[in-house]
């Protein structure tokens, strides 16, 4: 089982597999038919809070990546998208966030162990 990220403004791909939006929110300016996405997790998202802290007022990368390995910790979703994503050969989280390396996706997907 492979699991990857990838932003869901990219064009979908075949090699994608089961697409995954773990975001929160639905993506600014994309359609549910450009998205291909076949699931929305969005319980293993950020609380809003602590979106909005990251992106809004500056909470440091370390300090969101701290809190929000601790909203998993306690998030059962975690444990059923695990086991989602374990029904799949290929697997592809999108998120929206610019930055590919300080997103909430690169955390999580740390967290599934995958």
């Amino acid at each position: 089982m492979a699991v990857q990220l990838k932003r869901v403004y990219d064009d979908p791909s075949p090699g994608d597999g089961f697409r995954v939006l773990v975001d929160r929110l639905w993506p600014r300016g994309v359609s549910k038919e450009r998205a291909a996405v076949q699931a929305w997790a969005k319980e293993v998202a950020p609380s809003t809070g602590l979106r909005q802290a990251f992106h809004r007022d500056g909470l440091p990368w370390d300090e969101f990546e701290r809190s929000y390995r601790a909203e998993l910790a306690e998030n059962p979703a975690l444990d059923a998208l695990r086991a989602e994503l374990a029904r799949h050969p290929v697997s592809t989280l999108l998120y929206g966030a610019q930055d590919p390396d300080r997103n909430h996706a690169v955390v999580l997907l740390d967290e599934l162990g995958l």
